[in-house]
């Protein structure tokens, strides 16, 4: 087989007939976790899974179902401090510097005390074992005080466009933002920040990136990105069209799926999702930027969202573009059709039963979860076919050049044709995906 064939080839895997079921499965049945909050791979072309304990330890270990061994790759539980029982402090956030493999950066947040606060710390690698970090490198990137031991936020994603660092803040806690922070420019609490962890400046171990939206003259805290935020539990970048997701916890009544843009604010506490809050008081909603999706609380058991991530990867075609989320007390798994004209649709997929504390992807960005003492994996009923077959008829054909076109010019295609046909996987049919199915016709 020529080169030009092997690449080419390459395009035809991972189809499906419809026929979806979904369900969860225990991804490592042979190993199990201390209060699991984040599952992570390090983008350096290994195989390798970090698993976040909330108590202050993450673990390490290969992506392969029989697994039986986990290494600890940190452990700072020494210096990692949480309320006894439930809590939404401890180790809370992990993100690995986009160049990883050369520097052996990685960054984590959890909470301390004297005083309650949230710790941003940039570790490194070990030079001897790298499945095991160096504890003595820490080195402290930014310090946010904490009023409240709830509301903490936690989460951390380097930006894949910009290769800044962004983190989320919480409101501050206790309830309601008794404190005003979520409307108030002047902290970090209800934020989510946008730093350059490349530079440094100013006596600081970072430096504000030139294009942040807030910087002076304005009155404002020049790290915020987004502010209005109550507890933004979790946010992801779709990989494809590059749009920030996020998911906020609502205090009584709402939960939101945001999508996240510089310099917005998202209402909080002036409105709780699409609503005034407290219920039933009167505001306007100019200058907010509004959820693209809520649902209430308290209605069959649901309590908390955990956001999740817009699937890309290849297992499970019929979810692929959509935004997989769920709830954190009864284990609800959903499927968020994004649109920008209003018209999402929200699909149920099944209810889990599981604690779900955090979604995570694996190197081929399929969904794993994180939920009581263990790693699960979503799965589906779907059946292997062919991409580029778009007809489903087995053979990749003019047939399928002309439903492309067809689509091109304005058809709306299936959730199967719309991963089937776009084989560059750039999140649109178009020309590119013609001239790859006329290669792959005449390659066959």
């Amino acid at each position: 087989m020529n080169r030009k064939l092997l690449i080419l080839t390459q395009f035809i895997f991972w189809g499906m007939l419809y026929a979806q079921n979904y369900s969860v499965e225990n991804a490592f049945p042979n190993i199990s976790f201390t209060d699991p909050v984040g599952i992570h791979h390090a983008d350096d072309g290994t195989s390798r899974l970090f698993v976040l304990e909330q108590p202050g330890t993450i673990k390490v270990f290969n992506n392969d179902p029989s697994t039986t061994t986990v290494e600890t790759f940190l452990n700072i539980t020494s210096i990692v401090d949480q309320d006894p029982g439930y809590t939404e402090e401890g180790l809370l956030g992990l993100a690995f510097h986009p160049n990883f493999s050369e520097n052996g950066y990685f960054y984590v947040n959890y909470t301390d005390y004297s005083p309650k606060r949230n710790v941003i710390a940039r570790y490194t690698v070990s030079v001897s074992n790298p499945n095991q970090a160096d504890y003595s490198s820490s080195l402290i990137i930014l310090e946010v005080n904490q009023p409240y031991t709830n509301h903490n936020g936690g989460q951390m994603g380097f930006g894949p466009d910009d290769g800044y660092l962004y983190i989320s803040f919480g409101d501050g806690g206790s309830a309601g933002d008794p404190q005003g922070n979520g409307q108030n420019l002047q902290t970090l609490l209800g934020t989510i920040v946008r730093i350059d962890v490349d530079n440094v400046t100013n006596g600081q171990n970072y430096s504000i990136p030139a294009d942040n939206p807030f910087l002076a003259p304005l009155a404002a805290r020049d790290e915020i990105y987004a502010y209005g935020l109550r507890n933004m539990w979790r946010f992801s970048w779709d990989s494809v069209t590059g749009l920030l997701w996020g998911a906020d916890v609502g205090q009584y009544n709402w939960e939101e799926i945001d999508i996240i843009y510089p310099g917005l604010n998202y209402g909080w506490n002036t409105m709780e999702g699409n609503h005034c809050y407290p219920a039933g008081s009167s505001c306007s909603t100019d200058g907010f930027e509004l959820p693209i999706y809520e649902y209430p609380l308290y209605v069959d058991g649901v309590c908390s969202v955990t956001g999740g991530f817009v699937y890309r990867g290849s297992n499970m075609p019929s979810l692929y573009g959509k935004y997989i989320y769920g709830d954190w007390c009864t284990g609800d798994i959903w499927a968020l059709n994004y649109s920008g004209d209003g018209n999402s649709v929200n699909e149920s997929l099944l209810q889990s039963g599981i604690n779900i504390t955090s979604f995570g992807l694996d190197q081929n960005n399929e969904i794993l979860i994180c939920a009581n003492e263990n790693i699960y994996k979503l799965i589906s009923d779907e059946e292997v076919g062919m991409m580029g077959d778009l007809n489903q008829d087995g053979l990749v054909n003019i047939q399928d050049i002309i439903i492309s076109i067809n689509i091109i010019l304005g058809g709306n295609p299936s959730d199967y044709e719309l991963w089937s046909g776009d084989l560059n996987q750039d999140g649109v049919i178009d020309i590119l995906d013609i001239v790859l199915l006329i290669n792959l016709i005449l390659a066959s």
